[in-house]
């Protein structure tokens, strides 16, 4: 049991819980590294902790980017809402299923708690002991072997009678015979005793012999009356174990009964148990259907953590969120409106975000949010180590497409080549290698080219999502359109758009072949752009940003026709 009470004892005194910096859903290499940057550097500022997050699958390119400079990959927020390890989980000493009643009910009072999980020697949960258990088990009608049938030790018939074990060993169990008060004369009692049996008696010499010569199992003596050397010596020749107890005849039999191990009484079927990972919200409504007041915790193999209460829900903790590289709604991460947002670092229009207070926001018209990220290094006085400097490099790399996007600033470019000096690379060659890694689609599967960076806008009434995918040869583009054509149709349905558009951009020759799935898509891309298109297709020159060029332009067209 060590090694559990260490390991709880350290999740409750976790009082500063981290703050999770994560980027937008699908997230392309600036959420991605901006993040990893970010958290880096408000780590240096506070010394607190800072952990950068990522809400969907990396692209091949991110993952290539990640290696070439050793970092790990963030690990995935799926949910942002609240979970079990958000609340207060009391740690517990779990107690083994051999305790009595009486111990149980004494650690309830001493620990003001109204249920005890029982775990095993290795800590698994076997089983919880509640209030309302004790108390049927001192009210239920029991027959006479009762402790048999519940495979009582003696050690605690023992600690419940405040007695000392005179004959016998107290890791005994008692495991046939019934209980006997003996209250009949010697000749008499002869006939009530049977092999194995727990007799109850007074400072009788005669009905203690009679007990040990009958074969009794036990011989309780009450009053805390001496037991002669003669009836020591038969007990130990018969086997018989004697308890010599302070208590009266009366008190004996009223107490026996809280000896019965709690194993015998325990919930240990259908046992209703979270995990530290079970959001609230999904755990409230079960909570709701029982009688119980606590419910355990448990890991993955059944290890017992600690126990959660109804009342304590209400003072989760929530999830503490810096945002960067967007602040839509339909870009966020799930469960996102259950948690504090304290920070968003942007550099897109800004959209649909809503906070329940004043948040630090910060967005700039330019190309990427690892430029913005990069001033804040700046701004703090905090040295920009390689690392960090070769993923932001990487980012502003990615976001212009090398400086070919019109979302490129001259800020962007200058602070590029600042990040490739202290990182060692050569821009071109660097962005070469990342977005040859990024369009290797022969060896992915559609639905992994699409979501690779695919976000989702609210256009007026239309819910509308665009995917893009960057390659440097036209021809390749071309094919990958009528692979993905099939796929586009299926997702509209599936992820409840009005209209899907899958834009090829060819970063070498500046364009984008528009793939319109979705009724009107075709017309509205075709009025927005001034172009004719073949079908499904609207090839657009010299539109290589959904930023800037793409979203704006459907947004306006969208407002103009109403």
């Amino acid at each position: 049991m060590t090694k559990f009470n260490s390991q709880t004892a350290k999740l409750q005194s976790a009082e500063e819980r981290p703050v999770y910096v994560i980027g937008h859903q699908n997230p392309d290499t600036d959420s991605i590294c901006s993040a990893i940057a970010y958290a880096n550097l408000k780590e240096k500022i506070t010394g607190k902790r800072y952990i950068p997050k990522r809400a969907g699958q990396m692209n091949l390119e991110t993952k290539y980017v990640l290696k070439r400079f050793g970092v790990k990959a963030p690990y995935y927020l799926s949910d942002a809402r609240r979970q079990v390890k958000d609340m207060e989980v009391n740690a517990l000493k779990p107690i083994r299923g051999c305790l009595s009643l009486k111990r149980a009910w004494e650690r309830m009072r001493a620990e003001t708690v109204s249920t005890l999980p029982v775990c095993t020697i290795e800590g698994v949960l076997e089983g919880i002991i509640t209030e309302g258990d004790i108390a049927e088990s001192y009210m239920g009608m029991y027959t006479a072997d009762i402790l048999a049938q519940a495979k009582t030790m003696y050690k605690n018939i023992v600690e419940t009678l405040e007695g000392e074990i005179v004959v016998g060993s107290k890791d005994d169990v008692l495991d046939h015979g019934k209980i006997l008060i003996a209250a009949a004369n010697p000749d008499t009692l002869e006939d009530f005793i049977d092999e194995g049996d727990v007799v109850i008696t007074g400072n009788r010499y005669e009905m203690q012999l009679c007990a040990i010569e009958m074969n009794a199992g036990c011989v309780i003596v009450t009053g805390g009356a001496e037991i002669s050397r003669t009836i020591k010596k038969m007990a130990e020749a018969n086997n018989c174990n004697i308890i010599k107890t302070p208590y009266d005849t009366f008190t004996v039999a009223r107490l026996i009964n809280q000896s019965l191990p709690i194993e015998f009484f325990m919930t240990k079927e259908n046992l209703v148990t979270f995990g530290m990972n079970d959001y609230l919200e999904d755990i409230r409504e079960t909570m709701q259907k029982y009688r119980h007041r606590d419910f355990p915790v448990v890991d993955k193999e059944g290890q017992f953590i600690g126990m959660i209460s109804r009342r304590k829900l209400l003072g989760a903790v929530k999830k503490k969120l810096i945002l960067v590289d967007h602040n839509e709604t339909s870009q966020a991460v799930e469960g996102y409106a259950d948690a504090d947002i304290l920070e968003v670092i942007d550099h897109h229009r800004i959209g649909t975000l809503e906070t329940n207070g004043p948040v630090y926001f910060r967005n700039q018209p330019v190309g990427c949010t690892a430029t913005i990220v990069t001033q804040m290094y700046r701004e703090n006085n905090i040295e920009i180590d390689p690392v960090m400097a070769g993923l932001m490099c990487s980012a502003i790399i990615s976001d212009t497409l090398m400086y070919r996007s019109p979302t490129c600033t001259p800020i962007d470019r200058v602070t590029c080549e600042e990040l490739a000096k202290i990182a060692g690379v050569d821009v071109e060659e660097h962005a070469k290698a990342m977005f040859t890694a990024g369009s290797d689609f022969e060896h992915r599967t559609e639905e992994e080219i699409v979501y690779q960076d695919y976000k989702k806008f609210v256009m007026g009434s239309h819910q509308i999502a665009i995917g893009q995918i960057s390659s440097m040869d036209d021809k390749e583009l071309l094919k990958l359109r009528d692979r993905l054509r099939p796929f586009a149709q299926g997702i509209l349905e599936k992820d409840h758009m009005d209209m899907i558009y899958l834009m090829l951009t060819d970063i070498l020759h500046e364009s984008s072949y528009m793939l319109c799935v979705g009724e009107d898509s075709v017309e509205l891309m075709e009025n927005a752009f001034g172009a004719e298109g073949d079908v499904d297709t609207v090839f657009l020159e010299g539109v290589v940003s959904r930023k800037k060029q793409l979203v704006p332009r459907l947004m306006a067209t969208l407002q103009q026709e109403g």
